[in-house]
């Protein structure tokens, strides 16, 4: 082999290495025509928003905000953790909330059908109407009122209470008024001869010893006049 056989041999070589240096020269240089425009406009538009926030952006603040942040890696590190074990407590918590989200779902679902929204929804209009028709004052008075009230409807609660009144409602549906006659004073005289007529007196007359009780219970008594 002569020396320019030999030479042109190693030209060939050179050439086919150069070869595929030269493709990815072309293909980069093709890349960077065209991210030149898209550069332009980045750069463009990063000058105009920045232009914005000059007036309120010192360089000062953005340091200030690395060593801020600097500082506060420990602090992001336990807050880190403790989003972690909140996440593991949800997981842990998701089976709990899956089977019992469907129950309080229905038990709200009862209640409403039951109308039990509905009545807590009325009292607390009437709640509304009265805090604009009364001022404080006056609903503690109706409370002290109320509390009185409740004190006397345990009263009535009494067996023996609840016997008489029970008997007094039926009095209304024995009455025959259409039957009554008018009465004077030997009429009535007569009558007292009558037994159901000496019983009610007798019934009357109790009551009238228990209502003498409403002198000095209702009241505190007044003095009697002394003597002298």
């Amino acid at each position: 082999m002569t020396n320019e056989e030999l030479i042109l041999k190693k030209l060939e070589a050179l050439e086919a290495r150069i070869e595929p240096m030269a493709r990815k020269a072309e293909e980069l240089n093709e890349l960077k025509e065209d991210l030149i425009p898209l550069g332009n406009q980045f750069v463009h538009i990063l000058i105009k928003e920045l232009q914005e926030v000059e007036a309120g952006f010192q360089l000062e603040d953005l340091f200030l905000l690395i060593k801020q942040v600097l500082r506060s890696v420990r602090n992001f590190t336990f807050a880190m953790k403790q989003m972690d074990n909140l996440v593991e407590f949800i997981m842990d918590l998701e089976p709990l909330l899956k089977s019992s989200v469907p129950t309080l779902i229905e038990y709200l679902d009862h209640l409403e059908q039951r109308g039990v929204f509905r009545i807590i929804k009325a009292m607390m209009d009437v709640r509304a109407k009265i805090a604009s028709a009364y001022g404080p004052e006056d609903i503690d008075q109706i409370g002290d009122g109320l509390v009185a009230l409740l004190g006397l409807t345990k009263k009535l609660t009494h067996p023996q209470t609840l016997a008489i009144l029970e008997k007094v409602a039926e009095i209304p549906s024995k009455l025959d008024l259409s039957a009554s006659k008018d009465i004077g004073p030997f009429g009535l005289f007569s009558a007292c001869s009558d037994k159901g007529v000496k019983k009610g007196l007798g019934v009357l007359m109790e009551l009238t010893k228990a209502m003498g009780e409403l002198k000095s219970n209702g009241k505190p008594a007044l003095l009697a006049p002394s003597d002298s």
